[in-house]
C-alpha cells in the first residue's frame, strides 16, 4: 500500500498522465478493499477512541475544584457564608431561581468578592457551570425534610434541597462558625477540612479519570464518610 503510494507521487510528478489515472483507480480500490477487510476491526478501534479519556476536560474539572477549594478556605477562615452550587449532567436553571448574571471565569478571588458581606449579591447561591461563574444571588429551593436539626439555617436547608432534585454538588460555608459542608443526592456532610474537601469534590466531579485514581478517590471518600455526621 505505502509502495503504492510512493509510485502514484512519482507518477504524479513525472505528469504520466495515464499511468497516474490507472493507479488512482487502484488505489481507491484498494483503500475500499482494506476498508471492507478490517471493518471490524476499524470500529474496534474507534470506539476504544471513543471511550478515552477527555484530558482537557478533566484539566478543567480539576481547576474548578481547586478554585473552589481555594475561595472556601479563606471564607471559611473569616467566617463568612458561602453557597456553591456545581452544575453536573442536570440543568440547574430549570430548578433554581437564577440570580444576577456573571458569565466570568472562575477563579478564588471573584468567589470571595461575591460573598464579601457589604457586596450587593451576596445573598444566595452561586452557580458555577464548567470553570465559568454563570450567575449569582439565585435562590434554591428548599428541602422539605422533617427530621432535620433546627440549628440548620435555610443556606444548609438550600443545599439539601437543591441536591435533592438534581446531581448537583453544593458546597457551603457557615457564617456562624465558619465550618464547611457539602450537599449531595439529598445527603450533608459538615465538619470538613480543606483536604477533605479537595478529595471529595475530585471524586464526585471529575469524569473519566483513569479508573485506579478513581478507585483511590472513591476510597478516600468512604473514609471520610466513615468519620463525619451525614444528615
Amino acid at each position: 500500500f505505502l509502495v503504492l503510494l510512493g509510485v502514484l507521487v512519482v507518477t504524479t510528478a513525472l505528469q504520466l498522465t495515464v499511468l497516474n489515472w490507472m493507479l488512482l483507480q487502484l488505489f481507491s480500490f484498494s483503500a475500499y478493499a482494506i476498508l471492507i477487510l478490517f471493518h471490524p476491526e476499524i470500529r474496534r478501534l474507534l470506539s476504544r477512541l471513543g471511550n478515552l479519556p477527555n484530558f482537557s476536560l478533566i484539566r478543567e474539572q480539576r481547576e474548578t475544584i481547586e478554585v473552589i477549594v481555594q475561595a472556601v478556605d479563606r471564607l471559611s477562615d473569616v467566617k463568612i457564608g458561602a453557597l456553591i452550587a456545581v452544575e453536573q449532567s442536570h440543568d440547574l436553571s430549570q430548578v433554581l431561581e437564577l440570580g444576577v448574571p456573571i458569565d466570568c471565569e472562575a477563579t478564588p478571588e471573584m468567589l470571595e468578592t461575591i460573598f464579601f458581606p457589604n457586596n450587593a449579591i451576596h445573598d444566595g447561591g452561586v452557580l458555577i457551570e464548567g470553570d465559568r461563574i454563570s450567575h449569582a444571588a439565585c435562590i434554591l429551593p428548599l428541602t422539605r425534610r422533617q427530621d432535620l436539626q433546627k440549628s440548620l439555617g435555610t443556606r444548609h436547608r438550600a443545599a439539601i434541597g437543591l441536591s435533592e432534585e438534581t446531581d448537583a454538588v453544593v458546597v457551603l460555608v457557615s457564617e456562624e462558625t465558619g465550618m464547611i459542608s457539602y450537599a449531595h443526592q439529598g445527603q450533608l456532610v459538615r465538619g470538613l477540612s480543606v483536604e477533605e474537601l479537595r478529595s471529595i469534590l475530585s471524586t464526585l466531579i471529575v469524569k473519566g479519570a483513569k479508573s485506579e485514581k478513581r478507585v483511590e478517590e472513591q476510597k478516600d471518600l468512604h473514609k471520610i464518610l466513615n468519620k463525619k455526621t451525614v444528615t
